[in-house]
């Protein structure tokens, strides 16, 4: 099969399994990246998750990932829910975890992705990625055309605007690469002017280490007493600088059963309170949300919980 056969296939595959869009870059150095990485993590913006420390190269060469890679696909699936649950009275929980587990949800996607590929062409040497591994995923993405990377750091799609996950395969077929898009963002500022820990000092520079979610998921230790008063109820998480951005505005609800709440929505205030180990463990047991440990979100809602 051709190259433009594989191409039409590939983009085919992906709208069949439900990815709202997909775009190709040709596996090479990110060589532009390099240096903003590097001065990322020399200001220490990356807070305690150490891991963004290691393998520099492998984040910056998917040849390294992946020996003979010639293509990076990059795809988009959507998770916006039907309806927000963010009442002021209750704890506040990222969209992104309303529902299972993205990474076992998308994981089997692509895995059914390479078998399709296979099916059609013959073997395929690659593998699937989505948020794992030592992937820059946002900038192939941004390579690949699927949007430009916002203010805020995040991957912005002018159909859908951001809250979508995003997914690699790196594989070692030749395919047709598609083009960068350029910036929408202009003069908005609305994402840095909207976060309440200061976490987007400059645009397009996320300092990690007082973004609420870091501060609610990745940081192990007692959130730092200077975040009290600022964390506007997110237990898990945060939407803040995506809620507040223009091109939110078309977002349209996703169409995967497996994001519908699994359970923890009709949680009055007390029930949070209240919450068990083992009722932590039943509601939570096949989301995101139980990345944080019971003792996590325990902590999380003792910090965010206002004073009478």
């Amino acid at each position: 099969m051709n190259t433009i056969k594989s191409t039409q296939l590939v983009k085919k595959i992906a709208s069949e399994l439900g990815f709202s869009f997909c775009g190709i870059s040709k596996a090479e150095f990110l060589a532009e990246e390099a240096p903003k990485l590097e001065e990322w993590l020399k200001r220490g913006y990356q807070g305690k998750m150490s891991y963004l420390e290691n393998h520099f190269d492998k984040r910056l060469d998917p040849r390294k990932l992946v020996p003979g890679a010639k293509s990076v696909v990059s795809l988009i699936y959507n998770y916006y829910p039907q309806k927000t649950r963010q009442s002021e009275e209750k704890p506040k929980i990222a969209k992104y975890a309303y529902g299972q587990d993205y990474h076992f949800v998308i994981k089997d996607k692509l895995k059914e992705f390479m078998h399709r590929l296979e099916e059609s062409i013959g073997a395929v040497e690659g593998r699937v990625f989505v948020d794992s591994a030592p992937v820059h995923e946002r900038a192939w993405a941004a390579k690949s055309g699927l949007g430009w990377v916002g203010k805020n750091s995040l991957l912005l799609n002018r159909q859908m605007g951001s809250f979508f996950f995003l997914a690699e395969l790196i594989i070692d077929l030749e395919l047709e690469a598609d083009g960068p898009m350029k910036d929408y963002c202009g003069t908005c500022t609305a994402c840095q002017d909207a976060c309440p820990t200061d976490a987007i000092p400059e645009p397009y520079v996320v300092d990690g280490s007082k973004c609420i979610s870091y501060l609610t998921i990745e940081l192990k230790e007692e959130i730092p007493a200077e975040f009290k008063n600022k964390m506007e109820g997110w237990a898990f998480g945060c939407d803040i600088c995506q809620d507040v951005c223009p091109w939110n505005r078309f977002s349209k609800p996703h169409q995967e059963p497996l994001f519908q709440p699994q359970g923890w929505q009709e949680f009055t205030k007390s029930d949070w309170e209240e919450m068990t180990e083992e009722v932590f463990r039943k509601v939570f047991k096949k989301s995101a949300v139980k990345r944080t440990k019971y003792s996590g979100l325990k902590r999380n809602l003792e910090f965010i919980k206002k004073k009478d």
